[in-house]
């Protein structure tokens, strides 16, 4: 079955999206030493897209990932996972979100310790409910309303503006016109400059996360046995009877709480010395 124009030209504002954040990312990553990878042909990995693996060995294809001591040759620790969509009705923009969810908070969580940037680079129409939805999972969105897509494309001759009803021949006229185009990046750069705001919110967002640092680490070496209670009742009851003059018990577990400047924390348990010099290790 033959691709759609409609759906061309739908791929075509993805492309876009892509060619409008990627100068700004490579910025970014030379200023804190970082490596960019994006879709394209890169040794230390196979294929040209960027594909990272959760901890369940599901596979997900995404558009930017900043990694930290990354080069050509090398698989670095990712700091930021960023994914872009293009959707022209609302029906679509729920899903959307949700797909993008699935795909990049299992990569979030596989390599938490690293605390990673989640964001996404939305265009088109996608309703309230949607956006809010993502933000409240901790993603940092950039979005480019429908309106402004239509306006950058025309500043360049070029009606991007569609709806069910606009024929395949109308849409083979705006693949042409787009075909044509000398500089597209100039088309992307009008996107960024009609949308500045939440350009620079979006990557001043990133640029905290990516910046944050340790204020400070608490260790607990904990001694005893644990104790299980099935009740407040029974809970209250055991530390009313809890003699905290006993001796010395044998070690039960390290809790190590990591506290970043920007709030953030993160907690971690281990039985064992060595799991935890190993954890630690990590953040070095």
């Amino acid at each position: 079955m033959a691709e759609s124009l409609s759906h061309k030209f739908g791929q075509l504002i993805g492309d876009l999206l892509e060619l409008a954040l990627e100068p700004h990312l490579l910025k970014f990553a030379r200023k804190h030493k970082l490596y960019l990878d994006k879709k394209g042909v890169r040794k230390a990995r196979s294929g040209k897209k960027v594909t990272w693996t959760d901890s369940k060995e599901n596979k997900h294809d995404l558009d930017f990932v900043l990694e930290r001591g990354g080069t050509e040759n090398k698989i670095g620790v990712p700091v930021a996972f960023i994914e872009s969509a293009w959707r022209r009705y609302t029906k679509h923009s729920r899903n959307k979100a949700q797909e993008i969810q699935s795909a990049v908070l299992p990569l979030a969580n596989k390599y938490k310790n690293s605390s990673p940037f989640v964001g996404v680079v939305l265009a088109g129409v996608f309703t309230e409910g949607a956006l809010s939805q993502l933000k409240s999972l901790g993603f940092g969105v950039l979005y480019f309303p429908y309106d402004t897509v239509v306006k950058a494309f025309a500043k360049f001759g070029i009606n991007a503006a569609f709806d069910e009803k606009t024929a395949e021949t109308d849409f083979r006229k705006k693949i042409d016109s787009w075909n044509k185009l000398a500089n597209k990046e100039d088309v992307a750069k009008e996107l960024l400059k009609l949308n500045k705001k939440n350009v620079d919110e979006f990557l001043n967002s990133l640029s905290d996360t990516v910046s944050r640092f340790i204020e400070r680490i608490i260790i607990l070496p904990l001694h005893g046995q644990e104790t299980v209670s099935t009740s407040v009742t029974d809970a209250i009851d055991f530390l009313k009877k809890y003699s905290e003059d006993r001796p010395k018990l044998p070690l039960s577990k390290y809790e190590i709480i990591i506290k970043y400047n920007t709030g953030d924390r993160i907690e971690a348990s281990f039985n064992d010395k060595k799991d935890s010099i190993k954890f630690l290790e990590t953040y070095l």
